[in-house]
C-alpha cells in the first residue's frame, strides 16, 4: 500500500471499511506528520492526540461490528473559529485562549456523528476577520508549504495548510468573503463554498449572511464526501434546503448538457490590473472547458468596486465584530485583540443602525448586479486570487487602516459570490515559474451545487491540474 496520506479520503474510507487498515493506525499516521510538520507551517492551533486516539479506537470496534457511517475512523481537522465540545477553540484570539466550549457547533457536530476523528483544531486569525491566518495564539502564520514564506491565505489557511501537507486527507472550513477558496487556491486545493442554506451557520445572526462551511480536499470527490455530510439544515435555519441527490453521486455523473459559462480576469479595482498568472490560470481553464463543449464568452466584470462598495464592505466586517466581540471577551481582555481587530471593533461601534441598513443595501444591491448580469449562463470563470500567494507581512505594511483594501485587491473575485448566495469552487489550475499555485473559481447559479460539482469533476477528470505535491510531502 502506498504511504497513507497518499490515498484520497475516499480510498481511505474503503480501506478502512474492508480491514485493510485500521483507524488507529491511520490516525497515528497523520498525528505523526501534524508533529513533524504542522509548527513550521502554521498549521495547527490544538493537536487532541489521546482524545484522537481514543475516537480511532471506538471507530474500529463499530467498524469490526459492521458499523456503517460516513466519515467512520478518517481524520479530520476543525477550523479554529467553531466551537468543538470538550477541545479548547479560541477562535484564534489570545482574548479567548484556553476557552473550552461545552457543546459542539452544529455542523461539527454532523462530522462527529458521521464517524469522523477530530485530529486538532486548525489555524485561523482573530474571529476569521481577515485573508491571511496570523494571530497572536500560535508562534507562526499558517504558511502555503509550496513557498513556506507566505501567506496561505485565510481564514481557513491553517485547515489548507495541512490539507496541502498531508497532515490531515479533508478538513472543515468555512467562507465569509473568500475564506475556504482562497487558502485552497494558495495550496493547490479544492474548496467550496456552498450555496446560501445549504449548511447551516446555526444559530442565524441576521436575516443577510455571507458566511457558510464548506469542505477544503484535495479532490473534487472528496470535497463532496465531507459536503453530503454538512448539507443538513439546522431546524431553526432560515435558508435551509436539501439537496435532491447526494453530492458524491453528482461527481460520479457529468453535466447533462453543454453549459455557458461567462468568464472575467478584470479585478474590478480601479488601476489595479489583473495579476498575469491569474490571467494565465483562467485561461488555460477557459480552453478546458471548451473542449469539453462548453461555450464560454468573455464578458466585463459585472459591477466594480467602486468607493461605496468597499466602504461597505469593511463596514460589513466592522459591524460582525462588534456584535461577535462583546459578547464573547470582556472589556477587560479586549486588550489582548490584534491591532486590526481593535480597528473593527472601533469601526463598527462608530456606526449607527441607519449605517447598518444602508451598508446592506448597497451590498444587497452589489449582489442583484451579479445576479442580472449572469442571469443568461449558467456558470461563472474568474481567478480565484489576483495571484499567487503573497509574502508574509504584505497586508499589515501599510498599517491598520490600509488592510481591508490590500486584502480586497488580492481577493477580489470571491466576495461576490457570498454577498449573492451563490455556489463557488476553486480548483487547482496553474503553478508559476516557482512552482507556487494559483486557482480559478467556478461560480454556479443559487442551489445548483451539484451542477457545479460535476462541472468541477468533469475538470478533474480532463487532467486541468496536474498531480504534484509541495517539497514537505514526503518528509
Amino acid at each position: 500500500m502506498s504511504e497513507l496520506h497518499e490515498l484520497s479520503a475516499g480510498q481511505q474510507l474503503r480501506a478502512l471499511r474492508a480491514r485493510e487498515v485500521s483507524s488507529a493506525e491511520l490516525t497515528r499516521h497523520y498525528l505523526s506528520r501534524i508533529d513533524r510538520l504542522g509548527g513550521e507551517l502554521g498549521a495547527f492551533v490544538t493537536v487532541t492526540h489521546e482524545r484522537a486516539l481514543e475516537a480511532a479506537t471506538e471507530a474500529d470496534e463499530r467498524l469490526s461490528r459492521g458499523a456503517q457511517a460516513p466519515l467512520l475512523g478518517l481524520p479530520i481537522g476543525i477550523k479554529d473559529l467553531h466551537a468543538t465540545a470538550g477541545i479548547p477553540t479560541s477562535s484564534g484570539s489570545a482574548a479567548l485562549a484556553g476557552h473550552v466550549p461545552a457543546d459542539d457547533a452544529w455542523t461539527v457536530g454532523l462530522l462527529r456523528k458521521a464517524g469522523a476523528v477530530v485530529a486538532g483544531k486548525t489555524n485561523a486569525p482573530e474571529f476569521g476577520a481577515t485573508c491571511y491566518t496570523e494571530n497572536d495564539v500560535t508562534p507562526r502564520p499558517a504558511v502555503t508549504p509550496y513557498a513556506p514564506g507566505r501567506y496561505s491565505s485565510g481564514s481557513s489557511g491553517g485547515a489548507a495548510s495541512a490539507v496541502a501537507a498531508g497532515l490531515l486527507p479533508v478538513a472543515h472550513a468555512s467562507d465569509g468573503a473568500g475564506s475556504t477558496r482562497t487558502p485552497a487556491s494558495t495550496c493547490h486545493l479544492v474548496g467550496v463554498k456552498p450555496s446560501r442554506g445549504l449548511v447551516s451557520l446555526a444559530p442565524a445572526t441576521g436575516f443577510f449572511s455571507t458566511g457558510i462551511e464548506g469542505p477544503i480536499a484535495r479532490t473534487v470527490g472528496d470535497a463532496a464526501l465531507l459536503l453530503d455530510v454538512m448539507a443538513r439544515p439546522w431546524p431553526g435555519d432560515l435558508y435551509g434546503w436539501r439537496p435532491e441527490t447526494s453530492f458524491t453521486a453528482a461527481v460520479d455523473q457529468r453535466p447533462e448538457r453543454p453549459l455557458k459559462i461567462a468568464m472575467w480576469s478584470a479585478t474590478g479595482f480601479d488601476g489595479e490590473e489583473p495579476h498575469p498568472e491569474a490571467v494565465r490560470a483562467v485561461q488555460r481553464t477557459a480552453a478546458v472547458l471548451t473542449g469539453l463543449g462548453h461555450d464560454v464568452r468573455e464578458i466585463a466584470i459585472p459591477a466594480a468596486y467602486e468607493d461605496p462598495v468597499l466602504q461597505a464592505i469593511e463596514r460589513w466586517f466592522g459591524f460582525a465584530i462588534a456584535t461577535g466581540v462583546p459578547a464573547a471577551v470582556p472589556v477587560e481582555r479586549r486588550e489582548l485583540l490584534t491591532p486590526y481587530t481593535r480597528h473593527l471593533l472601533a469601526l463598527g461601534e462608530s456606526l449607527s443602525g441607519v449605517d447598518a441598513m444602508l451598508t446592506q443595501t448597497i451590498l444587497a444591491r452589489y449582489a442583484s448586479t451579479f445576479l442580472a448580469a449572469l442571469d443568461e449562463f449558467d456558470v461563472a470563470l474568474t481567478p480565484t486570487t489576483n495571484g499567487p500567494a503573497v509574502p508574509l507581512g504584505h497586508f499589515l505594511e501599510r498599517g491598520v487602516e490600509s488592510v481591508a483594501r490590500r486584502m480586497l485587491a488580492w481577493s477580489c473575485y470571491t466576495p461576490w459570490a457570498n454577498l449573492t448566495g451563490s455556489p463557488a469552487i476553486t480548483l487547482p489550475a496553474h503553478l508559476d515559474d516557482e512552482g507556487v499555485p494559483v486557482g480559478v473559481q467556478l461560480a454556479g447559479r443559487p442551489r445548483r451545487d451539484a451542477e457545479l460539482l460535476a462541472l468541477s469533476a468533469q475538470l478533474e477528470e480532463a487532467k486541468l491540474w496536474d498531480e504534484v505535491h509541495p517539497p514537505c510531502w514526503n518528509r
